[in-house]
This record gives structure tokens, sequence and C-alpha cells, in this order.
């Protein structure tokens, strides 16, 4: 809030150095607030004469100060200057008048000034004479004329509109040539300064013979205008005199009279048509006016006088200053609205509309500015910054005044914005999958995650860590551990992809701002199977002190099924793939093995030649890399009058004549395929169904089947799984040597839905040990029916 202005004084020529006066107890403040509130003086001018020491309050004089080169013809001589004080932002006027102290004494243009008067000229005639010039003002300045004794002539001391005094020389009395022919007076000009100080020119006056007539100038004032910067030799004005008289006397020559050194640097006279012309620079800001006195004197010596009035008018041809006074920068990026980032002031030397200005600055900036009662403006924030959107700021302040053409200064603001930490950590992905193959060494290289943060320095670096978790009911940091630094993970480790597939953990990602903040993301490790298993006969199970022992009956004929060997592998995928080979054989033109199901049948029709005994080794290999493999020692029977019941349907029913005896056999056979084919669609239907509801579930049991000890003493083939499907899926077949295909072949169906292997192996288990048991008990027990069946035919 500015107030009446605090005036001072100092009078000029004082040395640099020197205190001008104490601004503590004017301000109200102590020196302890004068410094916190960074007070600071701010000349109104481009000079800087001044300066404030914020340790004592004293304004200080920079430089000695000549007032006559600093305010020429001004008087009084102020000096403008603002103290400004901030947090809160408070200015004070400042007013340094420079008194003049008399160092100049008056000077004349010329030591001696010659007139030429006629004589009869008429008493009390009035002739000007050359002012002399004080560069002092006040009292200090001229205040007196004083002409040396004369009866003829008097002096006469007058006033200019602008308060110079200046004198005139009175005729006294009529003047006769033939009596005295020449005057020589002296004329002095004195100061009112003390001491007084003056100045003398010599007046010499030469009386002509008789010249009657005076010339006459058409106007006693001419009053013109005059552009600033107007180009050197535009015409001024033009003066005229004239006089009645005829020969040399009539013959008029214009000259300058009283003609100061600024008027003599800019203006030309020509003295024979009376034109002035311009021959200087024009500086409005540097005189607003000019005042010309003008001599028209004919031949005869006689002289008339006129002024002529030049009025400068202003041109634009200031452009505005903008004048900073104090910057904010770096502004943190947090900073409210209304928050100052900077101070400055508009300044312009030209007058009226030239000298109005108004200040803009860009559009769509977070700032915006204000102007203050004192004519500051002020630089503030009107929304929220962000520096992650925009880190630094180049403001343009324009500076525009209302002149014609209007003219233009242009600033920029540097602002930088410091950070804080407004950003949490981002991961890349919002959800990791990492792989590991089984078996890994502890230790080893997993994947890594990534989290950026879009602050800077301490604000922007990341560390890592594994969140509190169970795996298995053991902790997360048992299984997985991650590099703070780095978010590399490493498995702590060897795992099994039998025992478990895939695990989750929570990484959290912070950074080292205050506060410091947090994101959190999910990371899931699959394990990839390792063809670590070998296949795992299931049927027929391998018993070195029981040995089975499969019958064939002497009339089977070619693709007659003689057994099936059943393997399940724990591995997944396409190490779990098994294929069956025939490794060695008796006889090996008499038997065959099917390479994906595992069967073993005739591939010619048996003859009484063949051997009574035969002994087959079959190799079960997986698709692993490397592959891996079991074999298996079956032993076969050549019997004869084997009971129908025991032989199979052949390949290629077409080509065989069925025996007489076998119609209803056939007949009940065909009844029980299609029913149970009925049976088995309707279950593949809902098993589909529920498939992939229960995936997980199924690839578990599917595992566990592999694992369950079978007993020692197990005679027979049972049903089992021969391959995996893309969906890990186990497809069971049936190992028939004898009975039906109705109820036994549905019951075995069934056996593929989830659950039930178990219960099959656990049957199978339950048969095995029984040590005595009737030919149906062998049947069902090959096609794997549930133990209360056995149980109810050993009753």
């Amino acid at each position: 809030m500015l107030c009446e202005p605090f005036r001072y004084s100092v009078p000029e020529e004082k040395k640099a150095g020197s205190i001008v006066a104490n601004v503590l107890k004017d301000l109200k403040v102590d020196v302890k607030e004068l410094s916190a509130r960074r007070a600071q003086l701010i000349s109104k001018s481009s000079r800087q004469d001044f300066q404030l020491d914020p340790h004592s309050g004293n304004i200080i004089l920079r430089d000695k100060i000549d007032r006559e080169a600093l305010c020429g013809l001004s008087d009084p001589c102020t000096l403008f200057s603002e103290i400004l004080l901030e947090n809160p932002v408070q200015f004070f006027k400042i007013e340094v008048q420079v008194e003049d102290v008399n160092d100049n004494s008056p000077i004349f243009s010329q030591n001696q000034f010659r007139f030429e008067i006629p004589e009869q000229t008429p008493i009390n005639a009035r002739f000007p004479l050359e002012t002399a010039h004080d560069l002092d003002k006040g009292k200090n300045a001229i205040q007196n004329y004083i002409l040396s004794t004369s009866e003829y002539f008097k002096l006469d001391i007058q006033s200019q509109n602008n308060g110079r005094k200046y004198s005139e020389l009175l005729l006294a009395k009529p003047l006769d040539r033939e009596v005295i022919p020449q005057f020589i007076l002296t004329l002095e000009a004195v100061d009112g300064g003390i001491p007084r100080r003056t100045g003398t020119a010599q007046i010499i006056i030469d009386i002509l013979d008789n010249n009657d007539n005076v010339p006459q100038f058409e106007q006693t004032v001419y009053k013109v205008q005059l552009m600033e910067n107007s180009h050197p030799g535009s015409l001024v004005a033009k003066i005229k005199a004239t006089d009645k008289d005829i020969g040399s006397n009539a013959h008029i020559i214009y000259t300058f009279s009283q003609a100061p050194a600024d008027v003599l640097r800019s203006f030309r006279l020509n003295n024979h048509t009376g034109e002035i012309t311009l021959v200087g620079k024009i500086d409005y800001e540097e005189n607003h006016n000019y005042e010309l006195s003008m001599k028209a004197t004919d031949g005869g010596g006689l002289s008339a006088y006129c002024k002529v009035l030049v009025d400068i008018e202003d041109e634009n041809d200031n452009a505005p200053e903008i004048i900073i006074s104090s910057i904010t920068n770096p502004l943190p990026e947090n900073s409210p609205p209304e928050t100052l980032v900077a101070l400055f002031g508009i300044r312009d030397q030209d007058s009226g509309d030239n000298g109005r200005t108004t200040c803009s600055t860009e559009k769509n900036l977070p700032f915006i500015l204000k102007l203050t009662e004192n004519n500051y403006y002020q630089l503030v924030t009107q929304q929220p910054l962000d520096r992650e959107q925009m880190s630094h700021y180049n403001i343009t302040i324009t500076a525009i005044d209302q002149g014609s053409p209007r003219l233009t200064s242009i600033t920029v603001i540097s602002i930088q914005l410091s950070d804080i930490n407004d950003n949490p950590p981002m991961f890349e992905r919002g959800f990791y999958n990492l792989h590991l193959r089984e078996n890994n060494i502890p230790g080893l290289f997993i994947g890594s995650v990534h989290a950026a943060d879009v602050d800077t320095e301490q604000n922007a670096k990341v560390t890592y860590s594994l969140l509190f978790g169970k795996i298995r009911e053991e902790p997360t940091s048992s299984y997985i551990s991650i590099n703070s630094e780095t978010g590399n993970l490493y498995a702590i480790r060897s795992i099994d992809y039998e025992d478990i597939q895939d695990f989750q953990v929570m990484v959290r990602a912070v950074d080292k701002g205050s506060p410091p903040l947090s994101s959190e993301t999910m990371v899931r490790v699959l394990i990839t199977d390792d063809n670590d298993n070998a296949p795992f006969i299931l049927c027929p199970l391998q018993n070195s002190t029981s040995p089975s022992n499969d019958l064939v009956p002497r009339g089977a004929e070619t693709g007659y099924l003689v057994t099936k060997v059943v393997a399940v592998d724990r591995d997944s995928g396409q190490n779990s793939w098994l294929s069956y080979q025939l490794l060695k054989a008796t006889d090996p033109s008499l038997f065959t093995v099917g390479t994906q199901n595992g069967e073993v049948k005739t591939m010619r029709p048996v003859n009484i030649r063949d051997s009574f005994k035969h002994t087959l080794i079959v190799a079960v290999r997986d698709n692993g890399h490397p592959p891996q493999s079991a074999s298996v020692t079956l032993r076969i029977l050549l019997v004869d009058g084997f009971s129908d019941p025991y032989v199979k349907i052949m390949d290629n029913p077409k080509d065989e004549v069925p025996q007489e005896g076998d119609h209803t056999l056939t007949l009940y056979l065909i009844i029980c395929l299609v029913a149970i084919s009925s049976i088995f669609l309707l279950s593949v239907t809902v098993f589909i169904a529920t498939k992939f509801q229960k995936r997980r579930k199924f690839l578990r049991s599917s595992h566990s089947a592999s694992n369950f000890h079978v007993g020692p003493n197990l005679q027979e083939k049972c049903v089992d799984p021969n391959t995996r499907t893309s969906s890990q899926a186990y497809s069971y077949e049936v190992c028939l040597t004898d009975g039906s295909l109705s109820e036994l072949e549905e019951e075995i169906y069934m056996l593929q839905a989830p659950g039930y292997e178990s219960k099959k192996v656990d049957t199978v288990y339950k048969l095995n040990k029984a040590e005595a048991v009737s030919q149906k008990v062998e049947h069902l027990f090959r096609y794997g029916i549930e133990g209360s069946w056995v149980q109810e035919l050993q009753g």
C-alpha cells in the first residue's frame, strides 16, 4: 500500500558514499526486519544514483551528482525511487531533491557585443542585450545585471516567461554622433550565491548617421509546431521584416538574438531569407519547446526584434521497458494459486498515449498477470502445476504502448518447476507371467519386473520387495527372492513340476520420496515340465513270484487280441505321450504290439506247429527329450479247447464266417454294444461339459492315478489309461480275453470320469489279494468291476 512519499535532500557535488538519509524511522522497521524482508531501492529512471544499505537503513550516494548534468534547466531537480519490501510486498515512494550549489558563474556567449545606433534615435528606445547563462538554479542563478555608469544609457531588467531575467539597454538622452561617436560600456551579470559569482561582457555602441526608418516584422511572435525526430533540413519557420528606407538602409539582415547554445545546435537561420531550418536532433524527452529571439537589421543599422515559439510534438519513439524486480525460481510444483512468481514494472519515456502501456502474457498458461496500485505487475499462479507434464515454462511478457504506431517490448521469464513426490512407481505390466523349468538349480534367475517413476532424483528411485504370502503353507520367501534394486527374481529352491505347477507372488515397488509412494503387481511363475519320469506300467503288473500267463486258443485267427499293455507317465505334455514297441519275442512272426494303444494281437492264425509257450518283451517309451522307457515281460500259453467267451472279436469280421454255436453270443454282444455305445455317448457329452470347469482338478487326479501302489500279486490285465490327449486327459480302453461287452464296458467307460481312477485301481488291488477266485471273479477282475460285486460273487 503506497503512502505519502518520504522526502529527502542532498546537495550536489557531494562525494560518493555520503549518507543521504536513514529510512528506518520512516519505514517503522528495524534493521533485522529490513534485511529479512529483502529491502530493495528501485530507481524510477535508468540511472541508479543511490543504494540502500540493508544492514543500517542508510540511503548512500553511489556517485557524485552534478545537478546541472542531471536535470539541466529543470527546477526543482528531484530523483524518484521506491523502496520494495517483501513478505508481504510493500512499496514506499522516495523523493530526493538535489539542492543546487553555486558552482557555476554567469557566462555571456561573447565577451564583446557591438551595437550600431543611429543618431536621432528617440529617447527611451530599447535595445535588448545578450542574456548571460548560469547553470545554477534558484538563488544561485542570475539575479541582476549591472551596467557601467553612463548618462546616455540606462539598464532596464525584465523577466521572461520561464522566470529568467534579461536586460535591455534604454536610451536616456538623445544621441549626437558629432559629440560622441562611440560608447564603450561594461555589462555585469550577478548571481545570488554565496559567495556571489559574476560574468562580464563589453558593449560597444557605434552611433550611425541618420537612418530614420526601423525594420518592421510582420508578426511580433511566430508560433510553430515541430514533430520530434524531424529530418535535418526541415523548414521550421520563415520570418520576414520590411524597411521603408531605400538603398542600403533598406537591406535587411536576419540574425539570432539572445540565442542559447541548445538553439544554435538545433536550428540554422538564413540571414538573407529569414528561413529557420532544422540542423540537429529534436528530442521531446529532452526539451518540450524552444523560444527563438530573432533580429532584423537594415543597412543603416536599425534593428527590429521578434520571437519564434517552437512547440515540439511527441512522437512514439520509445518502446516500453520491462524492469524485473524479483523472480521466484525454481518454483515448487505444489505451489498454491496466487503464488507470486515474478514482480516487474513498465516504463515508457514518451508522454500521453505514447507513454500509456498495457502488459500481457501468453494464453493457456497456469499464470496470470495482476496490476498493483502502484502500477507494478505481479505474475502469479492461477491453477495447479504438474512438473511431470511441464517441467519448465518460458513465459513471454509483452508490453505495448498506445502510440501510433504502437511499440512493443518483449521479455522472456524462464521458470523451472521443482519436483515433489506426487507420483507412485508404475509397473510396466499389471500382471507378469514368468516361466521356470522344473528341477532348477537354487538361485536361478527367473525374470524381472520393472516399475518407472516419472518424478526425479530421490522421488524416482525405486526399490522392490515381496509381499508376505504363502505357497502350500510355506512362506513365499522360501520359494522366490527379489533384488531390491534391479527387480530381478530368483528361485530359492529346486521345484518339481509334479509337486507344483505354478504359484503367484505380489511384488511391491516403493520410491524414496517423502512420504514414499508405492504400487503392486502380481507375478505368476509357471513351472515347465522336464522329462524326469519314466513310464510306469500298470497292466500287466510284474511279479517275480507269481508270473502272469495269457491264454490263447490254438484256433485264434489273425488280429486276435491277446492282452493289452497299459502304462502311464507322471510327466505332462509330449513328455507323457507313450508309444509301445515289441523288443523281443519267442516267435516275432506270431505277435505284434499296437504302437499307440499297447494291444498285443496275433499277426497270423495260430497253428498246431506253434510252440506252446511264448515270451514277449514289450518296451514303453515316452516322447520327451531325451526319451525314457520301461519294459514288461509277457508270457503267453497256447491251449487247446479254450472256451468261447475268451475269444476276441476279429478286427475284420466281414471275412469271418460265424460258427453255428456263436450265434446267440454274437446277438448278445451286438445288443450290449448298442446299449453301451449309447450310454457312452451320453457320458462323453456330460464329461466334455464338465471338463472345462474342473480342468485343474482333473489334471491333479490324473497325476495321482500314476502314484498309486499296486499289489504285487496281480495276475491279470486291467482297464487303464493308454495315451494322453492334448488336454492331458487319459483315454482308457478295455483288455478283453473273455466275457461279454455289456455291463463290463459300461463300467469301464464310467471309469473315465474324474475321481474313478483310484476306485478302479483299488478294486484291482483288492481282487489281486484274493488267492482263489472263480472264473467269473477273474472275468470281472479283468474289467475292473467294483469290489462289492466281487464279494457277492465270492459269497
